[in-house]
């Protein structure tokens, strides 16, 4: 999208010491363009009244689910909500919609597939236009009071994806896509070349969609050290490669096809982000140098620089605090700001 500098969000945080609005405060502090907050109710606090209390104290931070599902947020239940931390963000407010993953696995349900979740996607923005929207059951309704509102623009919608069917759904109907396939930049480019393919065949510029990725990074002056910390946070992004065939597509190396079926058939959902889960075990150190960007700052400054040429317009720090000192976990939000950060704003897309 033009030649704008990449934004750079913080991910959902597993623990901080603190409350969540000073946490969001301390967020803004670092220079982050935005926060994220993840949607699986038996793991993390209520998303959208996180949010709301991440409003009241930052002024430009924007905020968005990572991720909600339709498994747990009825289409009209999910508009209003956001619409709502629209209205009390003064308009700072993103959407970021998934199939299902640990919110649908921990209360044993299964994710939506794609089909009903394009549907999905069409119910949430026609709610959120406060448009007339036909629901599944064949019921039609309109939020009016979102669509009286017009003094703030409409919450965008932002989808995460990792095989082509959902990239290719979340082009057609969404403001953005984001992508969960890991930090190899051939992958990243394949994302974002069936994003833009999508977009062109709906008969949309593939240059109002914007393009984003979930990056597990952890920026520490010993590399070794850093690998063992980032496992974590790697494995639910790899499992999402697992999840079907399609999903797997863009992976080139053999031996992360191998470890992406193994972590498919061993994940341990009760673990899910744990930085000491036993399912962990099966990731080498050459897999964590694909999937995720970590060690010295200026390694990381390159492996980014590369993955933003891509065709990236913003940049999600995957860091699960599961399982993690708190202490630690906050000195690595402050170390990427400082040290890498930076560096990266001064990075234009020429794309």
């Amino acid at each position: 999208m033009g030649n704008s500098g990449v934004e750079i969000w913080a991910g959902p945080m597993f623990q901080w010491a603190g409350s969540i609005g000073e946490t969001a405060r301390r967020i803004e502090e670092l220079g982050f363009d935005g926060m994220g907050f993840a949607d699986t109710q038996i793991i993390y606090y209520d998303p959208f009244v996180a949010m709301g209390a991440a409003a009241r104290t930052t002024t430009r931070l924007r905020l968005r689910t990572m991720v909600s599902t339709p498994v747990t947020r009825h289409p009209a239940v999910i508009a209003a909500a956001i619409a709502t931390v629209q209205q009390e963000s003064d308009g700072r407010a993103v959407l970021g919609l998934g199939r299902g993953d640990s919110a649908a696995s921990l209360i044993g349900e299964q994710p939506y597939n794609g089909k009903a979740f394009e549907r999905y996607i069409r119910q949430v923005q026609g709610y959120l236009r406060g448009e007339e929207v036909v629901l599944d059951n064949g019921c039609r309704s309109r939020s009016d009071w979102i669509g009286r509102d017009r003094t703030l623009p409409k919450v965008p919608v932002d989808v995460a994806a990792t095989g082509p069917r959902v990239i290719a759904a979340g082009a057609r109907t969404a403001e953005g896509v984001s992508f969960s396939v890991g930090a190899d930049a051939g992958r990243v480019a394949w994302a974002v070349n069936c994003a833009r393919e999508a977009r062109k065949a709906a008969g949309l510029d593939p240059a109002t969609l914007r393009l984003g990725a979930f990056v597990p990074i952890f920026v520490h002056p010993d590399a070794a050290y850093a690998r063992q910390i980032i496992k974590g946070s790697i494995a639910p992004m790899a499992r999402f490669s697992a999840m079907s065939p399609s999903a797997m597509e863009g992976i080139g190396n053999e031996e992360d096809r191998a470890i992406v079926r193994q972590l498919g058939r061993i994940y341990d959902m009760d673990r899910h982000g744990h930085a000491q889960a036993s399912h962990t075990g099966v990731i080498t150190d050459s897999f964590v140098d694909r999937w995720a960007v970590v060690g010295p700052a200026g390694h990381c400054i390159e492996r980014l620089a590369e993955l933003i040429a891509a065709g990236l317009d913003s940049v999600v720090i995957g860091l699960s605090g599961r399982g993690l000192n708190n202490e630690e976990v906050g000195q690595a939000w402050t170390r990427f700001a400082r040290e890498v950060m930076p560096a990266l704003r001064s990075i234009n897309r020429g794309n």
